[in-house]
């Protein structure tokens, strides 16, 4: 995947989650897209964010899951953060509960569905 962007710290806040990266650049003119992939082969889910010529893959790799968790029990909101610009990652609980959904006993996912069962189930 081109234009990866990699998650450096996940804050948890009493009103939202906070996914920082220091790719500040990509995040500048980027619009959420909505959607999410899985990367099975990496054990990550992918965030697709969208600008005008291209799309950049938000990679939320298994340390960013037990937040992603905990955002989701209290249903409060994601955003990606860096550098002053900050954009809130819409229908990620949506589409996070779907994947997971998926990926519960489905062996196509591999070692993944062990891992997304252990921690989100």
């Amino acid at each position: 995947m081109q234009n990866r962007i990699e998650i450096a710290e996940a804050t948890l806040k009493e009103d939202r989650l906070i996914l920082t990266t220091k790719s500040e650049e990509q995040i500048q003119k980027a619009k959420a897209s909505g959607q999410m992939l899985v990367d099975s082969d990496h054990f990550a889910f992918v965030y697709i964010l969208e600008n005008e010529e291209s799309f950049s893959y938000l990679i939320l790799g298994e340390d960013t899951w037990a937040p992603l968790k905990e955002a989701m029990t209290l249903d409060i909101p994601v955003y990606l953060a860096a550098e002053g610009h900050s954009l809130e990652l819409i229908q990620l609980h949506q589409e996070l509960h779907y994947l997971i959904d998926n990926i519960k006993d489905n062996a196509n996912y591999g070692d993944m569905e062990e891992k997304v069962k252990s921690t989100f189930l």
